[in-house]
């Protein structure tokens, strides 16, 4: 059975830094891409950010580029999203997910393999 299991969401001030784990089991790690989303109440689910199975490249979102960084530990079969400068409008709930795609999960997220049950982001003033 495959699991994706979320952790490290918070409450956190307005311009602070959160790191977002997500430790998988019963995959192959190695072999998927992985990515980061979010929702929002009364919102669409949001791409964030995807890194190729062996971690040498990442794709962002225009809205997060250069304040959220994924990694990838394929030893511990975690993949990692460090949030930095954030803000308010980030507050929602993120979810990582897995693909043996990289194009799945940045483009067609209906059909990404397997889903986390997300942790909350509560971005305070």
């Amino acid at each position: 059975q495959v699991q994706l299991v979320e952790s490290g969401g918070g409450l956190v001030q307005a311009g602070g830094s959160l790191r977002l784990s997500c430790t998988t089991s019963g995959l192959t790690f190695g072999s998927y891409a992985m990515g980061w989303f979010r929702q929002a109440p009364g919102k669409e689910r949001e791409f964030l950010a995807a890194i190729i199975r062996g971690g040498g490249s990442q794709y962002y979102a225009d809205s997060v580029k250069g304040r959220f960084t994924i990694s990838r530990d394929n030893a511990k079969n975690t993949v990692y999203l460090q949030l930095s400068s954030l803000k308010l409008e980030d507050t929602a709930v993120y979810f990582c997910a897995a693909d043996l795609k990289l194009h799945t999960l940045a483009q067609v997220a209906s059909e990404v393999a397997y889903w986390g049950q997300g942790t909350q982001v509560t971005v305070s003033p």
